[in-house]
């Protein structure tokens, strides 16, 4: 007799590199192959939670900073797990469900493979006390202490999403989930007869919206560029665009990113408009250049390739990465089009997480972290 696997109602919060707001997803999963989504909702932080997280991002660029401003870290984790806390409730409050786990990834304001640190602030013992519930919280710091690189965590729930997307859908597979948040990483999906044994790789492979986001944020009071309009109103300098590409290579895609491995210095004597137009480009030729020489790498074309996240949204950028992908026999699409709201995958994929951590089930893997073998991760607070 085959024993049916509990369903767990997981909670799952992300807040990205843009650090404008928490996404929060309910779930019901068992861990393994089952999954519905509950609730999607964005939550918005104040101007003054904003800035201050933008502020100490920017201070912080090596390990001894987080020591030298460590006064400063401990008030704005405190505040920021409190603004969690109470999100958190509300949803409680006013959702017909019992919630079992909380999946709090927290905001990164530091990452760094090579010296196996990763910090993300929110402090989950505090937010257990808070609101009453086992939290799952530091994803990705076992994965670093077994010589992985912390990034990308969601390539296994890709996985399930991707069974879900072949049974709906009959799809054409290899298939590629492509997120664009701050950097874009994707997860190629081999399938096979029995979806149980799919394969699948990821890396991280090119800056997604942080040189654009950065660039609006200092010339506009917009924190990104919606739908891609100022880059569409620009004109992109070709001359600046290619010393750039021919002046940068990302020569490895063992190597997780940060959004501190870019800047926008190639750009700053161009107008607002025009240096949106060639960020942008110079964006979507990277991510096209990575898809490029990870299917080269791996001997695996994809037949679909498709996009969730925030830059999916972007027009100009999705456009662009079309553009130059026209080489390839390749479908490009949007999360949106199978049945998934693109925003919450992330958030969708820490409540996903929060139940494989609680079971003691793997959530890296040597083919997308590069750990040494599969293990799980996340820890487990109960402080109430």
């Amino acid at each position: 007799m085959i024993m049916k696997k509990k369903i767990f109602t997981s909670l799952g919060l992300m807040s990205g590199t843009s650090m404008d707001g928490v996404d929060l997803s309910v779930i019901k999963s068992d861990g393994y192959e089952e999954f519905t989504s509950i609730l999607n909702i964005y939550s918005q932080f104040d101007n003054d939670l904003y800035e201050q997280l933008i502020d100490i991002r920017d201070k912080i660029s090596e390990v001894n900073d987080l020591k030298i401003h460590s006064d400063i870290l401990n008030k704005l984790e405190k505040k920021f797990t409190l603004f969690n806390g109470k999100i958190i409730n509300d949803v409680i409050q006013n959702i017909d469900e019992e919630i079992d786990l909380i999946g709090f990834h927290g905001q990164t304001i530091f990452h760094n493979s090579k010296v196996r640190i990763s910090k993300q602030l929110g402090d989950g013992k505090l937010l257990s006390n808070l609101i009453r519930k086992i939290v799952v919280n530091n994803f990705r710091q076992n994965d670093l202490n077994h010589g992985g690189q912390g990034a990308p965590l969601t390539p296994i729930f890709h996985n399930l999403i991707s069974k879900i997307i072949k049974i709906k859908f009959q799809i054409e597979f290899p298939l590629s989930i492509i997120n664009i948040g701050g950097i874009t990483n994707v997860t190629q999906i081999i399938d096979s007869s029995n979806c149980l044994n799919q394969k699948f790789f990821a890396y991280d492979i090119a800056p997604g919206n942080c040189l654009i986001d950065e660039w609006v944020k200092k010339h506009t009071n917009s924190k990104y560029d919606r739908d891609g309009n100022y880059a569409n109103s620009g004109k992109v300098d070709n001359l600046v665009l290619n010393q750039a590409i021919d002046n940068f290579e990302i020569k490895s895609f063992d190597n997780s990113l940060d959004v501190k491995d870019f800047d926008f210095s190639f750009v700053k004597g161009l107008s607002f408009e025009d240096g949106c137009a060639t960020l942008t480009k110079f964006t979507a030729f990277l991510i096209s250049d990575g898809i490029k020489k990870i299917s080269k790498k791996n001997d695996i074309f994809s037949k679909n390739i498709i996009f969730c996240g925030g830059g999916r949204k972007n027009k100009f950028l999705i456009n662009s990465i079309q553009e130059f992908l026209n080489d390839i026999n390749i479908k490009l699409d949007n999360m949106d089009n199978y049945h998934f709201d693109g925003d919450f995958i992330e958030s969708q994929a820490f409540a996903f997480l929060a139940v494989r951590s609680y079971l003691n089930l793997p959530i890296s893997f040597p083919d997308t972290t590069r750990c040494e073998q599969a293990i799980p991760g996340g820890e487990i607070q109960k402080n109430f």
